[in-house]
């Protein structure tokens, strides 16, 4: 992609973050984002740790959720999830620092396929994502 595509999707997912009050409630960082494509993480803290001991699975949807988020909506254009859904791989553990990293498989008009893949700290799979997508009407950025 362009320079000028990178960074309409940096001005795109800044603009996103100044109001994405639950992603900074939870400590997700956006670490990398492009056309198409963003990477976030997240250090599982212990007040996310469900009663078996592990990271509850509703936090590491809301991380691919929210990489989901800011690579279809790279582009400077308003889009939300029209369905989603998750397979768990293996816990995630207190303490450990997830990754989500999105990247877009298919956009055509109004809709848009996005995979995301959530590892650990170490590069081993935690979930595996998919996110539909649907451009609405405004802009970002």
């Amino acid at each position: 992609m362009s320079a000028d595509a990178d960074e309409t999707a940096r001005r795109a997912a800044d603009a996103m973050f100044a109001d994405d009050h639950a992603a900074r409630h939870l400590g997700i960082r956006i670490d990398e984002v492009a056309a198409g494509r963003a990477r976030l993480s997240m250090l599982v803290a212990p007040t996310m740790v469900n009663g078996h001991g592990l990271c509850h699975g509703g936090y590491i949807f809301t991380l691919a959720d929210t990489a989901f988020a800011y690579a279809c909506n790279s582009y400077g254009q308003r889009t939300v999830a029209q369905h989603a859904e998750i397979t768990f791989l293996a816990p995630g553990k207190s303490g450990m620092c997830l990754v989500a990293a999105a990247v877009e498989r298919q956009r055509s008009g109004r809709s848009g396929v996005y995979d995301v893949t959530v590892t650990d700290d170490m590069g081993a799979a935690i979930a595996e994502f998919r996110g539909l997508s649907r451009t609405i009407a405004g802009t970002l950025g």
